[in-house]
């Protein structure tokens, strides 16, 4: 990697990173010389010059058009968007005591400043003057809807209300915006609060190679003796699926299921009270729930819709989830166990079972899903797709040693975006996967800027004697946010917050589902798919096993994500304050999707990020939403061929590049001929 060159000001001084013009390729950011203490004075220019340019707007003597009020405000505070986009991304990524600290003091500020713009006003005034004339202005379909949605964000924030209840919008918002920061700092404190230090090597020894070379590896990281399992995905899971130690995986799978219920780190009263003060701030705006007033602005457009669609998703499959989880029992029981089983036996007793009835399992597949062959074989299959080829690039600056750039570039050669791939968990970085920018796509004067796209990961760490070999669903999940990616790189609008995945919770997650089906494909396999150690391509037997296997308990996996769309829909539809434990409303709340036992004390609302900290709150539906979005449009693929480009073509114009400058329903009909059904996702799980 490049060595970066500071920044110097004309008397030798450090200049502020993040308030420069970035010499780096593509005027990335330049990490290497970013420090916590250059966050916030950054933060204090850009609001500065954010609050001027809001100011120009208001006081702008001209008639108010859409160019200079509903464009001008699209473009305002770019130095803002740039900074927040750094900041809060390595706060997820490679956060530290002091981002942390930071992001308590700031967010509140950026929620006051979003809120001085939505209640000023002068300002909405200038917004309703043009909005009032939309008829007669000749907008394109792009401004039209930007037109639209800054009216209605003016409408949705506070701009009607009495200059009584504007006080109250910004005391409640304010108050959101800490409690969300304080549950994401807690629930990753949990996370990391925990190890399952092992000692006795007969309590490893059954256990795969790769399972005890990694506890081995994240013991010696600590310097301690022995193995040690964490609560990280990578680490937790294949330790479930492979140790026949019931005590251990107790104790590990109620560490994970209440993280940050009680203790040091403890989130219960946290979501109580963004619960409450999300309905407070629906109460304001007119609304009967908070549900109520983020669904009017989804493809579902209202909590009935949502609750219907999830009742039907429960009642069409719950009795295949039980045949489920009975078929699995009885195996287990066939196999020397006794009792009733618990949510910690299940993973080990269904792999087994997989195993038996389809002579597959995690130890045959990983072999041949080595991190760089896979990485290869997605970007193999996007060139095929799509015609775009990615190079890394190693003077780009990245923000860890981990962390690797590349660039994008169209078949023409014209370059698309930039695309950053965070592959291995750190104590800094939150788990799971995302995607997310550092910079998103937007086009003004005839200048179009371009994405810097990130892909963020936890998987499995390479050890001294292997390679970072992947899961069957590791594969699947960075297939799916490498789909993601390709809504930002594709992107090709012009008004920054309506480009790329900017678009409604419950149409984002079809480009990215999308991409999990090509897991399954024998074609898109027998591509990249070799053995790391002999070179040798994936039998074809293998392969089979691997596509027969698809729908292995693909009910009881149905219902699991049904429940978590009935858990946040629950806390996101009260009426009233919560007056209960959060383990005790969870649990009626997804009693009627319950097929496992539930266990004392169990909770996981306390760490659910993506309803209380991730933007998805009355929108965890949307992940079975987009399935039967990505069931139906796959099938186009499977009709026409799976690297057909004149599909891809279609789906990259109208899906991938359109952002949000039209309704998604009138881009997924213009895609596929039909609206979507869920027949076709029942189809798919091959639910009768």
């Amino acid at each position: 990697m490049a060595i970066p060159v500071l920044t110097l000001g004309a008397c030798g001084e450090k200049k502020n990173p993040l308030l420069v013009t970035s010499t780096a390729p593509y005027e990335a950011p330049l990490f290497p010389q970013i420090t916590n203490e250059d966050y916030k004075p950054a933060f204090d220019k850009a609001l500065e010059e954010a609050r001027a340019d809001i100011d120009r707007i208001v006081n702008n003597p001209d008639e108010p058009t859409f160019a200079n009020t509903v464009e001008a405000l699209a473009f305002s505070g770019e130095r803002l968007d740039n900074v927040s986009s750094v900041f809060f991304n390595l706060n997820e990524a490679n956060t530290n005591d002091t981002m942390q600290n930071l992001a308590l003091e700031i967010s509140p500020v950026l929620t006051e400043f979003s809120n001085d713009i939505t209640l000023n006003p002068a300002l909405f005034e200038r917004v309703k003057a043009v909005y009032a004339r939309r008829d007669s202005l000749a907008l394109t379909p792009e401004q039209s809807r930007l037109l639209e949605k800054t009216y209605k964000d003016f409408a949705r924030n506070g701009a009607a209300l009495s200059e009584t209840d504007k006080k109250t919008y910004r005391e409640l918002t304010a108050k959101l915006s800490q409690l969300t920061q304080k549950f994401n700092q807690n629930t990753l404190g949990a996370t990391n609060a925990f190890i399952l230090h092992i000692t006795d090597s007969a309590q490893v020894a059954e256990l795969p190679d790769f399972v005890r070379e990694g506890a081995a590896a994240e013991a010696k990281e600590r310097n301690l003796e022995g193995w040690v399992v964490t609560l990280q995905y990578p680490s937790m899971s294949p330790f479930m699926m492979y140790s026949s130690n019931r005590e251990l995986k107790e104790k590990l799978w109620k560490a994970y299921n209440t993280r940050a219920f009680g203790g040091e780190f403890d989130n219960s009263k946290i979501v109580e009270e963004i619960a409450d003060t999300r309905l407070q701030v629906a109460r304001l705006l007119g609304y009967d729930t908070y549900a109520d007033y983020v669904l009017e602005e989804r493809m579902a457009e209202s909590a009935p819709t949502v609750n219907a669609f999830l009742t039907e998703l429960l009642d069409r499959a719950i009795g295949a989830a039980h045949a489920d989880v009975k078929s699995v029992a009885e195996y287990a029981a066939a196999n020397g166990f006794t009792g009733e089983l618990m949510p910690w036996d299940f993973s080990y007793y269904s792999e087994k079972l997989k195993n038996e009835k389809y002579s597959i399992n995690e130890e045959l597949t990983k072999p041949y899903f080595k991190l760089e062959n896979v990485q290869a074989g997605i970007f193999d299959l996007a060139g095929r797709l799509y015609g775009i080829s990615f190079k890394e690039n190693p003077d780009i600056p990245v923000y860890h040693p981990d962390v690797k750039a590349y660039e994008v570039h169209d078949a023409d050669g014209k370059f698309l975006a930039v695309l950053y791939m965070d592959f291995f968990p750190r104590a800094s970085k939150r788990g799971g996967a995302w995607m997310t920018e550092f910079r998103s796509q937007s086009a003004r004067d005839g200048q179009d800027t371009r994405p810097l796209v990130s892909l963020v990961f936890n998987f499995t760490k390479p050890t001294e004697n292997t390679p970072s070999l992947l899961t069957f669903d590791e594969v699947s999940t960075m297939l799916h946010e490498f789909g993601h990616s390709l809504h930002g790189i594709f992107s090709q609008g012009n008004y920054p917050g309506m480009t790329g995945t900017s678009v409604y919770r419950d149409f984002v997650e079809l480009p990215s589902q999308i991409m999990e089906n090509w897991a399954t494909e024998k074609e898109f396999l027998d591509l990249w798919a070799v053995h790391y150690q002999t070179g040798e391509k994936m039998p074809a037997e293998l392969i089979r096993r691997i596509i027969d296997a698809k729908n292995y308990l693909a009910a009881y996996q149905h219902i699991r994500q049904v429940s978590f769309g009935l858990c946040d829909m629950a806390w996101h539809s009260i009426t009233a304050p919560v007056n209960e434990p959060a383990d005790a409303f969870e649990a009626k709340a997804v009693a009627r999707a319950q097929v496992m036992p539930r266990v004392d004390g169990q909770c996981m609302s306390t760490s659910f990020t993506h309803i209380f900290a991730g933007g998805y709150a009355a929108g965890y539906y949307s992940y079975k939403w987009a399935e039967v979005l990505e069931a139906d449009a796959f099938s186009l693929f499977k009709e026409k061929g799976i690297f057909d480009r004149e599909t891809a073509a279609s789906f990259r114009e109208n899906i991938l590049s359109k952002g949000n400058s039209e309704h998604p329903m009138e881009l997924y009909v213009r895609f596929r001929g039909h609206k979507p059904d869920t027949q076709a996702l029942f189809d798919k799980m091959g639910i009768k």
